[in-house]
C-alpha cells in the first residue's frame, strides 16, 4: 500500500504538523506500506502532490487539516485517509458548535460566550462567568492564542489580540481541577493521562517545549474513570468519530467538564495519544496499524 503523508500545511500549527509527519513516517512499517512524505505549504499543491497513493495518513493540525477541508478534498479524489470524516472534523474544530452539542447531550462543558467582533462584546453575559476566564480562539489547537485573564482589562487585551489573528473568539469560565484527557482508538477508551503543569494552565509551551509537564496515566477511583470512558464514548458517537481521537477534560470535585474534542491529536514524541496507547501496549507502529486499518472500515 503506497501511504502519503501529509504534513506541514499554512496553520498556526504548522511545526507541530511537521512533528507529526516526521514522527508517522518514522515509524510507519516499511513491509507494509511505501511511504510517501507529502510536505505542502498550502492546499492548492496537493492534487499533484497524492498522486498515485493508496491512503493518506494526514498530519496536519489547525486549518485546513482538522477542519474537514482536506477531508472533503481527499473524497473528493476519491483518496481514502485517516481519521474522521467531513462533519465531524468541521464540527469537533468549532468550539462553539461542539460545547452545543455537548448541552444538547447533556454532557457538562464550562459556560461560555461566544465573540465573533469587538460589538459582539456582551459583558453582562461576561460578568455571569465570573473571573477567572480562558480566553482563546473558535477554531485552533496546540493552545496557540489562548489566554487566562483574571479582570475587564486583561479580558479586552486577550480579545483584542485574539481577534486581530482570528474572526471567532470564545471566552470560557475557567475551572480549576486536574487536566485529564481520554484518548480512542477504534471506539475503545485508551488508558487516562493526567496532565500536570507547572503552567497556569496546559498551554502550547507545556504542552511542546517544557521539561516541567509531567504526563501520567490518572489515579482514579474504578468509578470515575468508567464515568469518564462513558462520557468519552458519547461524544465519540454523538460525533461519529472514526479510527482515532482525543477528549480534553478537566476534573472537578469529581465532575467531568468536557473541554474539546481532537479528531486528529498531535502525534509527536511527546503526544497524549500515543503515551496512552503505550500504556495500553501498544507500541507507535501498532498504534499506526490500527489507525490505518480503522480509517479503512
Amino acid at each position: 500500500m503506497k501511504v502519503g503523508v501529509i504534513m506541514g500545511g499554512d496553520s498556526d500549527e504548522r511545526e507541530i504538523s511537521l512533528l507529526t509527519g516526521e514522527q508517522v513516517i518514522n515509524n510507519l512499517d516499511k513491509n507494509k506500506y511505501e511511504v510517501f512524505p507529502i510536505k505542502i505549504n498550502n492546499k492548492n499543491e496537493l492534487i499533484d502532490k497524492i498522486k498515485g497513493i493508496d491512503f493518506a495518513f494526514i498530519a496536519l493540525h489547525g486549518k485546513f487539516g482538522e477542519d474537514g477541508t482536506i477531508q472533503a478534498f481527499l473524497e473528493t479524489m476519491g483518496v481514502p485517509y485517516s481519521g474522521s470524516g467531513v462533519l465531524a472534523s468541521a464540527l469537533c474544530m468549532n468550539k462553539d458548535i461542539s460545547k452545543k452539542i455537548f448541552t444538547a447531550e447533556n454532557i457538562i462543558t464550562p459556560k461560555w460566550h461566544l465573540v465573533t467582533e469587538k460589538k459582539n462584546f456582551s459583558y453582562d453575559k461576561i460578568k455571569q462567568l465570573g473571573y477567572p476566564l480562558v480566553v482563546k480562539p473558535n477554531n485552533g489547537g496546540s493552545s496557540i492564542e489562548t489566554y487566562i485573564v483574571e479582570n475587564s482589562e486583561e479580558l479586552e487585551i486577550a480579545v483584542n489580540q485574539c481577534l486581530k489573528l482570528k474572526d471567532q473568539v470564545i471566552i470560557e469560565e475557567y475551572i480549576q481541577g486536574e487536566e485529564i484527557t481520554c484518548s480512542i482508538i477504534g471506539g475503545i477508551p485508551m488508558p487516562i493521562i493526567s496532565i500536570e503543569a507547572k503552567a497556569d494552565f496546559f498551554d502550547y509551551n507545556s504542552k511542546y517545549n517544557s521539561e516541567d509537564t509531567v504526563e501520567t496515566q490518572a489515579v482514579l477511583s474504578e468509578e470515575l474513570t468508567r464515568r469518564i470512558q462513558e462520557v468519552s464514548l458519547a461524544i465519540w458517537r454523538s460525533f461519529k468519530l472514526k479510527a482515532y481521537g482525543r477528549i480534553d477534560i478537566i476534573l472537578k470535585d469529581k465532575e467531568i467538564y468536557v473541554l474539546e474534542v481532537n479528531t486528529l491529536p498531535g502525534m509527536t514524541t511527546s503526544s497524549l495519544l500515543p503515551k496512552s496507547a503505550s500504556i495500553a501496549g501498544i507500541n507507535f507502529q501498532e498504534l499506526l496499524d490500527k489507525i490505518i486499518e480503522y480509517s479503512l472500515k
